[in-house]
């Protein structure tokens, strides 16, 4: 087990952000959108990376007042992306490079949360192709902005449900069966394998890239619609207070990717969680991720699987 700090870590650590961009995805809500509002008060130019143009336009709407209320003209923009369709992949990811030469820090942080079963526009159970799949294209596609400024730092959001994943390689795309939290399980490992391969990649070729996780721990987001106790208004309702009971604040639940994507003293490889009981709630420490996530000959055919269905190849990171 990782030694654990001395002082808890809490938001006042992060310093002034000016001159850095920093790109969000799944921003128009919850753990997306404290990251981005945290960023924002503190003077980066941030890009909130969402789905639905109307919430992306109120999320822009309630960080803008929220950061102007503390004395900070934030610099916000909104970016189209829908991560479960290659196709907006691709347009969202064109969009940044033709808009921003370079990109600090990139938190993959949209996903899904078992939900029935269901593929993508692109033919991927949902879970993978969103959770994982758009993700590693969207990261791929974004690497020469990654490396224009050097020391770019990319953030895999994880979950502690990626312990019970294991990737089945007959069954990863649910070819032959679908329980949904035996997908999800494996969607959030296959975000720690890509994330650690990343660092290795990265360093095999002195790329410069920081790639590091984090998890939230069980905190009070919208992904409990999808669970069993979501699917009407009252089980959504009964979701919410079971997260807060046992859990924590979106507003804390954002403070293991905060210091994973800030933390002057973060290493690639490096993960990120609560540090209470189960890595449900509390500070942001260094956690260890199961052994699983470590498997690098997972990883690497993750990795290959992943470059054949998405398209994206990483070629800046071809030794």
């Amino acid at each position: 087990m990782p030694q654990q700090d001395t002082a808890p870590w809490t938001p006042d650590a992060i310093g002034r952000q000016e001159g850095r961009t920093v790109l969000v995805t799944g921003a128009n809500s919850g753990l997306g959108l404290q990251v981005a509002t945290e960023f924002a008060r503190r003077g980066a130019d941030v890009l909130l990376a969402c789905r639905n143009a109307e919430r992306g336009r109120a999320a822009l709407a309630q960080l803008t007042a929220e950061v102007r209320d503390s004395g900070v003209e934030p610099t916000v923009e909104v970016i189209p992306l829908d991560v479960a369709d290659l196709a907006s992949v691709r347009r969202a990811a064109s969009d940044v490079l033709h808009r921003r030469s370079s990109i600090d820090v990139l938190v993959n942080n949209a996903g899904v949360m078992a939900p029935p079963f269901g593929r993508t526009v692109d033919g991927f159970e949902t879970q993978v192709g969103t959770n994982h799949l758009g993700h590693f294209a969207f990261t791929g596609l974004l690497l020469p902005a990654l490396l224009a400024g050097g020391g770019a730092r990319v953030v895999s959001v994880a979950s502690v449900a990626h312990k019970f994943g294991r990737l089945n390689r007959k069954n990863f795309q649910s070819e032959r069966s679908y329980q949904k939290w035996f997908a999800y399980g494996q969607s959030k490992l296959s975000n720690l394998l890509f994330g650690f391969e990343l660092q290795r990649r990265a360093l095999a070729v002195d790329a410069g890239i920081v790639s590091v996780a984090a998890h939230p721990g069980l905190s009070d987001t919208s992904l409990w619609k999808n669970t069993p106790l979501g699917g009407n208004r009252f089980g959504e309702a009964l979701g919410s207070v079971f997260g807060r009971a046992i859990g924590q604040p979106p507003a804390q639940g954002a403070w293991p990717l905060l210091r994973a994507a800030t933390d002057p003293d973060v290493l690639g490889g490096e993960y990120f969680g609560p540090d209470g009981r189960n890595e449900w709630r509390g500070f942001p420490v260094l956690v260890a991720a199961s052994a699983a996530a470590y498997d690098t000959a997972d990883a690497a055919w993750l990795w290959a699987r992943s470059v054949e269905w998405t398209g994206v190849d990483y070629a800046e990171l071809t030794a």
